[in-house]
């Protein structure tokens, strides 16, 4: 924890970044014989858990690069990783990519070398999550909110706010939320509870969830307090909750669209929905680590994760949007209307993921991410 807390600190002071970065791979040469990826669960698949869903295989048979995943379950987890070293790439989220660019821990790529760079979505192209002074340290993979999930036997109607997870009450059910409801754990949700905040306490002045004055900070632990004491668990692995919301009576929780997938292939009663207050979400860049072993056999796998096929299966697994629009039409797996079905509409309501820093763009001193990490342990804690 204090290496991870260290490299928080340094980007309070960093993100200035001197100069004119230059991607370091000039041309390809033969695969190595393997790639090692950090990835989030759900999203390399070889057919394991269904023969449907296996995009790893042809790669490995076309290229000759064994892929090898390590999964993570927070960004934090990923930051720490890709701080111990031995990784390729990693498919990191906005609150971990600027942070491996900050520590040095990754490099820009040359999209020169990715052929299927100019089919990303434009919206995506040089987002600012992963792209620094106009280089990228990273080609786009997937993208999607935080949905909240919920029973549908409890509730009739889906909810119209995020109020049952935030602040005591009783449900449809006739029985109280305290013990039956879930909040992600990992201090990026505090980025939940101010964009709560933004839609019920527009006096607090809250313009960006991720940019945060000390009154603004201080309100969104408070609201973080009051949820401590309805939470039954503090979730970060997907397949926990998975179980928890099949056995353990949990009824409403913020979610990605993996889990809700996941349970209603079980026929489980669950659905999703985005609330009033809208949704926090994710855009996730497989990112190329600075002192990769396996370089060719990284731009290999960027490249072939770009393609429509890979992305459409991506997204109908996992339940996100592709970052090829291509990618929406023509995919048995995801049909015509997955990427409907999924909220590719939705992009301009998402307030994606991105990590607080004290030098911010809508006010004049923000709250930076040490902070986050160190309170929000403590909000779990019960301080």
């Amino acid at each position: 924890m204090n290496s991870f807390l260290k490299s928080c600190t340094a980007l309070t002071v960093a993100l200035a970044f001197s100069g004119q970065a230059i991607a370091q791979v000039k041309e390809l040469g033969k695969g190595e014989g393997q790639v090692n990826i950090v990835a989030w669960p759900g999203y390399i698949e070889r057919g394991e858990t269904d023969k449907n869903y296996d995009w790893v295989t042809s790669f490995e048979k076309n290229t000759g690069c064994k892929v090898n995943i390590k999964t993570a379950n927070t960004s934090d987890e990923m930051v720490a990783l890709m701080n111990e070293g031995g990784f390729d790439l990693v498919t990191a989220s906005g609150d971990a990519s600027l942070r491996l660019v900050a520590g040095k821990r990754v490099q820009p790529i040359n999209t020169d070398l990715i052929p299927s760079w100019n089919t990303v979505d434009d919206r995506l192209k040089d987002a600012p999550w992963f792209t620094v002074g106009g280089v990228h340290y990273g080609a786009p993979y997937q993208w999607g909110p935080n949905v909240l999930m919920y029973n549908t036997e409890v509730f009739k109607e889906a909810p119209k706010s995020w109020n049952v997870v935030f602040e005591e009450m009783t449900l449809p059910d006739g029985k109280p939320n305290k013990g039956r409801v879930q909040a992600y754990d990992g201090p990026i949700h505090i980025a939940d509870a101010a964009n709560y905040l933004m839609f019920h306490k527009p006096e607090l002045g809250i313009k960006d969830p991720y940019e945060l004055t000390e009154d603004q900070y201080k309100a969104a632990l408070d609201l973080l307090r009051v949820q401590r004491t309805l939470v039954g668990r503090y979730w970060h692995d997907a397949a926990i909750q998975v179980d928890d919301f099949q056995n353990e009576g949990v009824v409403a929780s913020g979610s990605w669209p993996y889990q809700v997938n996941t349970l209603v292939a079980a026929k489980k009663p669950v659905a999703s929905t985005i609330p009033q207050e809208g949704v926090t979400g994710w855009a996730d860049t497989t990112i190329l680590a600075a002192d990769a072993a396996h370089p060719n056999c990284a731009y290999m796998w960027m490249e072939h994760s770009l393609s429509p096929k890979v992305q459409g299966d991506v997204s109908a697994w996992f339940g996100s949007l592709p970052v090829v629009p291509a990618a929406c039409k023509g995919n048995e797996l995801l049909g015509e209307e997955g990427c409907k079905t999924n909220g590719y509409d939705n992009f301009e309501k998402i307030k994606f993921w991105k990590t607080p820093v004290s030098k911010c763009a809508t006010q004049d001193q923000c709250v930076p991410y040490y902070r986050w990490v160190s309170d929000y342990i403590g909000v779990i804690g019960g301080r």
